[in-house]
């Protein structure tokens, strides 16, 4: 038996804690326990449908209550579970379905798991061949024990971000599972009395199926879960599950907490407590330092310690975490020459009034070390800039393509993470940028982050939906374009205002002016299904 899954089944039998769905309108409390006598029944409903050891499952479903049993059964049959992407109202559907028809097959699903509010998509799936099951068929099986598992087994697919059209799924083991949860628990000193999780993020992605589902459900914490759709109708909600539930640990991308830093300041004093709080982990985006000081002027009145503010690196391919800083830290910032960062590739440390601030990111979590090296694999020193590469046994084997498998570490188990950064004298970590969005100009390296933070300050400039373009590159005249959303977009004035000052405040930032800027209406800024700016394919949104 992995451990993994002992220690999940083991929870169910001893564990006091559980999962609160729900909210706001209907709360319901499952124990651990509770979960898995459902999942013990949805385990009997796949052996009927001849699921077995070593198969592959697609779960579309977009509620936590009927997502966390369904995964706990999959294992239990020793199989693997993909979390689906999601169709939004805006999706077409007839590209969706030849979208999911690629995945399910490249993983070579036996079925797909469907749950509300997708119960709809059933006739597109079935006319083009794949099984389906409702959760509400799993829930009339009968219950039966587990098979055995080992720590080989591939228990997560985890479809990458823009995984439609040239999808690609990381394949995330039962020892991955283990090792991860731990260096995490380990890192955070995470108490299982004491502390409480909570959590909209989508359990497609990674943060949400393994941090907030996949490890409370294996040590037996407790956790809050409710859906993006209810943060995103109702942002306050998010602190106000803080406040009832004595929350202390979350997470969530860099816009969403600046969404909630406005919401703060323009909430009635008492409105929401966030005493309890000691993690809230910014990641899965680019960390923005001014959004985090934000937060924590807006958090202050609600009782939130800017200790708990915290910047941390994850990736799918290394299960989750990669950086975590030690409890209590708060934002911890690195001032360093921009020149010097940009035309030799070195971050220097800086006191003069030019000075970038980049947010550190923690310290590498227990059992995964890293290294930063240049181009031509070469290990660099201290503050040197490069690709940062991650080895340990957290670390997926690798990647299941529309082409097969391919091997995710080289022949010493190093694992090309495809970012741009450097380590401190600390070993705090720094990430740039991801290599294939540096723009290259006049020999200098400037980070599309530097371009977007910079468009972002720009008033009626919509949170987190500012883009910077790579154009010509590789070419001498390359430059790039700026695309940014505004719900003022069809006002010629506005328009025109926010055109000119981000040029403006670009310039004042990077030292060189974009060759347009498009200013658009929400919605128009490509983005991954776990809401990752889209750079690549944002070019045919702008002018050239």
């Amino acid at each position: 038996m992995s451990k993994f899954t002992d220690e999940m089944y083991a929870t169910a039998t001893s564990s006091t804690h559980g999962l609160n769905t729900g909210e706001p309108d209907a709360p319901l409390r499952q124990s651990w326990g509770e979960i898995h006598s459902s999942a013990r029944r949805m385990a009997g409903a796949l052996a009927e449908a001849g699921i077995g050891h070593g198969d592959a499952i697609g779960i579309l479903a977009g509620q936590p209550v009927d997502i966390a049993p369904s995964c706990q059964a999959t294992w239990m049959r020793g199989a693997s579970v993909t979390m689906l992407h999601q169709p939004t109202p805006r999706t077409d559907l007839a590209v969706w379905a030849t979208d999911t028809e690629t995945v399910i097959t490249m993983i070579n699903a036996k079925a797909v798991v469907l749950g509300a509010p997708f119960d709809a998509a059933r006739p597109l799936l079935e006319e083009r061949g794949i099984m389906v099951v409702t959760v509400a068929e799993l829930n009339s099986g009968t219950e039966i024990g587990h098979v055995d598992t080992y720590e080989s087994d591939i228990a997560l697919q985890q479809l990458t971000s823009g995984s439609t059209g040239s999808p690609k799924a990381v394949q995330i083991t039962h020892e991955n599972f283990y090792t991860n949860a731990y260096a995490m628990i380990d890192r955070i000193k995470f108490s299982i009395e004491d502390d409480v999780m909570i959590s909209w993020l989508p359990l497609f992605h990674d943060m949400g199926m393994v941090g907030f589902l996949s490890v409370p459900m294996q040590v037996g914490a407790e956790v809050v879960s409710i859906t993006p759709m209810d943060f995103l109708q109702r942002p306050l909600l998010w602190a106000e599950l803080m406040g009832k539930y004595r929350g202390t640990v979350t997470a969530a991308p860099n816009f969403a907490y600046s969404l909630l830093a406005r919401r703060l300041e323009q909430a009635a004093d008492g409105a929401v407590d966030l005493s309890s709080v000691r993690y809230m982990w910014n990641g899965a985006e680019p960390v923005d330092p001014g959004t985090m000081t934000a937060l924590a002027e807006a958090g202050a009145r609600f009782g939130l310690s800017p200790s708990a503010l915290a910047p941390v690196y994850g990736m799918a391919e290394t299960t989750l975490a990669v950086s975590v800083p030690d409890p209590d830290q708060g934002q911890v910032l690195d001032l360093v020459d921009p020149d010097l960062l940009e035309a030799m590739q070195r971050a220097v440390p800086s006191n003069k009034p030019n000075a970038r601030a980049l947010a550190t990111l923690g310290k590498m979590v227990p059992n995964l070390e890293g290294r930063v090296v240049d181009n031509d694999g070469e290990l660099l020193p201290t503050r040197g800039v490069g690709i940062i590469e991650v080895r340990g046994k957290a670390v997926t084997p690798g990647y299941i393509t529309v082409d097969g498998r391919k091997p995710a570490q080289d022949a010493d188990g190093w694992l090309n993470t495809g970012d741009v950064g450097y380590f401190t004298e600390e070993g705090l970590v720094v990430v740039c940028g991801r290599i294939k969005d540096v723009i290259i100009m006049g020999g200098r390296n400037i980070y599309p982050t530097d371009i977007e933070r910079a468009a972002g300050t720009v008033a009626g400039v919509r949170p987190g939906n500012a883009v910077a373009v790579r154009l010509d590159a590789g070419q001498k005249r390359e430059s790039f374009a700026v695309a940014v959303e505004t719900n003022d977009y069809q006002d010629p004035e506005v328009a025109k205002r926010i055109e000119h000052e981000v040029v403006h405040a670009v310039f004042s930032e990077v030292g060189v002016r974009p060759r347009t800027v498009a200013v658009l209406g929400p919605g128009s800024i490509p983005k991954t299904s776990s809401g990752k700016l889209r750079r690549t394919t944002s070019a045919s949104i702008v002018g050239r």
